[in-house]
């Protein structure tokens, strides 16, 4: 019952005619007069002719209620019809009493409540979907914006200069009443006053703002119900995290926008577009962003656009504009040179070119962020391991490649290593997968350059050592001359400026690399000088020619303590040519005495000097001896010498028996 009370006092007629345009109810005319009794008439008249289609007897529909259309009081009076279902679920139904409409009208509150919150989230996902897809227009709007506002500031600025200047000419007895040019113009005459006339500019050439640009009300009506409805922080974390993913796929640069111009302005002009949005909605409403999330978002785009910038940009040749050709500019230091040749920016251009296509061709697969950077990581394996790998070393091989191309290709290869972490970063941008994934492909690129190096590395020794033995074929000595010259010989000359220049072309590479080729280099020489001493075809040699050579063996030391390679501490290269040094002292010293007595201990003076050696190089003495001195043995100092010489070689003989057992 309702105690005397009637419908139209129970429920307001505005009320009752917003919830039933809620829930899509209808009825006639007929029984809209009871419920009123006598109620407020003009209601009536508000009642669309639809409503007087059917009867009362069709009930309102609980189905319909929750899933039927909803009427344009419902999508565009949010916020009236949620205060009209507050007061009819706390005030007017609890009055009304038992009957059936009241239990209807009951049991669809929470549904439309629902309804309203489900059809204003709907309208905010449109509205993030359309900023999403619109945010390089409303940042390229933004970008005129501060270009008109920045050319407002500077003629503002110039006009301020040009009064202080009036008011000191003024103040100096020329002010600008005076009439100096027979008119008497005044100092805020049409021509000097400067700021009407760019805010008529402004407002001919205005550029709409970011609120004229984008309709924020969905924004605003899904905050308002959600905080009505007791929702607001799970409404903030939605928008937050919504806007977070479309950060990342803006910050997430095209794969073709390094190829023009324009790929790089729209890239800019979303991020710019992003933010402004975001700087919108942190000033218009509270709380929905705060200032730090806004920063988290700013160094989230920071990181993200300095990594684009440097996967997607290439060195440039840069030249001067035409028109600075006419113009005297400073005098400036050269541009400094680069070790590496070109072949450095055109193999890592060619590696990224190989990257956008494996990318282009996967895209159209259908396969995940995930799945895309583990195939492009593979195929790119594939192509250093196999393909650059196979070539490299395939161009090592040639026969005409010298030297400097060796040098070259160690440079190079050098800094491709030292470029395989931009290239894994690079791979990480494009397919928007952090390096660090769990179970993410690595890169072979560090091991396939490396290998390339080294297989360098070992080519410079051999080519290096082919060179010494070219030139040490030209060795022509006279090894039964009776005194040597006091200058080295031709071909030891030569050698010696081949490698001064070969190891001048040796300071690009890495310390280690030229000081092992320096030091290579000169154990080789060493060991071949003392090869060709004690080669079976040279079967006598004299004093003479042995002074020859120890000539040529002292200019081989001068070189190499003038330190053709930086890095060698003291006179660690002379060490490549000890073993020679020695055995050539013991000879033109002759102190064998010393050698003999002291051989075996650590303090030897010639401990580097082999009996075998020594042996072999005094029988070539001694048979030099006998065929140039035919008359020696009617010569006592002679004879002397030639007993001397066959007791050494005796002495000698047994050494080298007593150590063998």
């Amino acid at each position: 019952m309702l105690c005397n009370t009637s419908v139209s006092q129970c429920f307001p007629s505005d009320r009752i005619l917003d919830f039933f345009f809620c829930c899509g109810a209808q009825a006639t005319s007929r029984r809209w007069p009871k419920l009123l009794r006598g109620g407020d008439q003009a209601t009536l008249r508000r009642v669309p002719s639809g409503f007087q289609a059917t009867s009362w007897n069709r009930r309102v529909s609980p189905e319909r209620a929750s899933t039927g259309s909803v009427n344009p009081v419902c999508v565009c009076r949010y916020y009236p019809a949620l205060r009209t279902l507050e007061q009819l679920e706390q005030t007017c139904l609890p009055r009304a009493g038992q009957y059936r409409f009241c239990s209807i009208m009951s049991d669809n509150i929470p549904r439309l409540r629902t309804l309203i919150r489900d059809t204003a989230m709907s309208q905010l996902k449109d509205f993030l979907e359309s900023i999403r897809k619109h945010s390089d227009k409303i940042g390229e709007t933004a970008m005129k914006q501060a270009q008109v506002q920045r050319s407002l500031d500077s003629a503002v600025s110039l006009q301020q200069r040009a009064a202080v200047g009036r008011r000191l000419r003024k103040e100096a007895g020329l002010g600008a009443g005076t009439d100096i040019d027979g008119q008497g113009s005044s100092p805020m005459s049409e021509q000097d006053s400067g700021v009407l006339d760019v805010e008529d500019e402004e407002d001919e050439d205005e550029v709409p703002g970011a609120q004229e640009l984008v309709d924020f009300s969905p924004v605003y009506r899904c905050l308002h119900i959600y905080t009505v409805l007791g929702s607001r922080e799970q409404f903030e974390n939605y928008y937050r995290n919504q806007r977070r993913k479309q950060a990342r796929l803006v910050l997430q640069p095209h794969s073709n926008m390094h190829e023009t111009l324009e790929g790089y302005r729209r890239y800019f002009n979303q991020i710019v577009g992003f933010f402004v949005v975001e700087d919108h909605i942190l000033h218009t409403t509270q709380g929905l962003v705060n200032r730090a999330y806004v920063e988290e978002l700013w160094e989230l785009a920071l990181s993200k656009t300095i990594a684009a910038l440097r996967t997607h940009s290439v060195r440039h040749t840069h030249t001067l504009p035409p028109s600075l050709g006419k113009t005297p500019l400073p005098q400036s230091d050269p541009p400094p040179s680069l070790p590496f040749s070109e072949f450095v920016p055109q193999v890592y251009s060619q590696l990224k070119e190989f990257v956008y296509a494996c990318l282009k061709y996967y895209e159209d697969l259908h396969l995940s962020s995930t799945e895309i950077d583990d195939v492009i990581r593979k195929s790119t394996n594939l192509l250093l391991t196999r393909t650059l790998s196979n070539c490299l070393q395939y161009a090592m091989k040639k026969k005409n490649v010298g030297l400097a191309e060796l040098v070259q290709v160690i440079i190079n290869t050098t800094q491709l290593e030292a470029s395989c972490v931009y290239l894994e970063e690079f791979i990480s941008n494009i397919t928007n997968v952090p390096p660090d994934t769990a179970n993410a492909t690595k890169l072979y690129g560090t091991s396939t350059f490396k290998d390339a190096r080294h297989a360098a590395e070992e080519e410079i020794y051999t080519n290096l050592n082919a060179k010494i033995d070219q030139f040490l074929q030209l060795a022509d000595y006279d090894w039964t001359a009776a005194q040597g010259g006091g200058d080295p010989s031709d071909y030891l000359s030569d050698l010696i400026a081949f490698l001064c220049s070969t190891f001048s072309v040796f300071t690009h590479l890495p310390g280690k690399v030229a000081q092992t080729a320096c030091m290579s280099a000169c154990k080789h020489l060493s060991t071949s000088l003392l090869q060709l001493l004690l080669e079976t075809d040279v079967r006598q040699v004299s004093m003479g020619a042995l002074q020859q050579f120890n000539t040529d063996v002292k200019e081989c030391e001068r070189f190499a303590r003038a330190g053709p390679v930086p890095g060698f501490q003291g006179d660690t290269l002379l060490l490549a040519f000890s073993d020679l040094r020695q055995l050539l002292d013991l000879f033109t010293q002759w102190d064998w005495s010393s050698y003999l007595a002291d051989y075996g201990r650590p303090t030897c003076k010639y401990l580097r000097v082999n009996p075998h050696t020594a042996l072999t190089l005094l029988e070539k003495m001694k048979d030099t001896s006998r065929k140039n001195n035919m008359f020696a043995q009617f010569r006592k100092n002679e004879r002397d010498k030639q007993k001397l010489i066959d007791t050494v070689v005796k002495q000698l003989r047994n050494l080298i028996s007593a150590h063998q057992t």
